[in-house]
């Protein structure tokens, strides 16, 4: 009586059960990086001066990629996006950072080195120096004005125009480097001109 041969296979050994683990971790580490970088947050380094001095060159940042999935962008929001097309145009194809200023539908100018959105001055304490004159504009919709602190050496939406919402790629929320100035980048409370104070009783 025949038997037919049945496929033998014998255990992996303890280092090919290694490498096989070791493997698989790497793996999975490099996908759950490559997620959380594409959809959750990621590093960037700040490469100019446009943002001091709230912002130094060689800064290291986290900017998050995720919150603006859930609400739009805050007026004082320091935003990364990517090269708008008048950009694109001139040949800029890395990503800008630089701070928002003008919401979808608002009227923004400077005058007497003050910014001013629907008739009302900004408070700013985050600027280098006073800016010069800007004529009024008005913000499209689903876009935004977006200027750099240092405002008299930052290359911004007063010289090539608005930040649709596609573009943005995220908020920067912290600074993580250098270590001697470790701190969140908080939202700023903004005071209008048009904003006043209670009397005490």
């Amino acid at each position: 009586m025949s038997h037919s041969k049945l496929q033998q296979s014998t255990p992996p050994s303890k280092s090919e059960n290694a490498w096989l683990e070791g493997s698989k971790t790497l793996g999975l580490s490099v996908i759950l990086a490559l997620g959380i970088r594409t959809f959750i947050a990621e590093a960037r380094y700040i490469p100019s001066g446009s943002m001091e001095p709230t912002l130094q060159i060689n800064d290291r940042l986290i900017v998050d990629k995720l919150s603006y999935d859930f609400a739009p962008p805050q007026r004082g929001d320091i935003v990364v996006f990517n090269p708008t097309a008048s950009l694109r145009q001139q040949n800029f194809k890395d990503a800008f950072i630089k701070r928002v200023v003008g919401l979808p539908g608002e009227t923004v100018e400077i005058r007497n080195g003050q910014v001013y959105v629907n008739g009302s001055a900004l408070n700013e304490p985050y600027i280098a120096a006073p800016a010069e004159q800007w004529n009024p504009v008005v913000v499209p919709p689903d876009s935004y004005l977006v200027l750099g602190d240092n405002r008299n050496n930052s290359f911004d939406s007063r010289y090539w125009g608005f930040v649709p919402r596609s573009k943005i790629i995220g908020r920067a929320v912290f600074r993580f480097y250098p270590f001697d100035r470790i701190t969140p980048l908080n939202q700023p409370v903004y005071i209008t001109s048009h904003q006043t104070k209670e009397k005490p009783q």
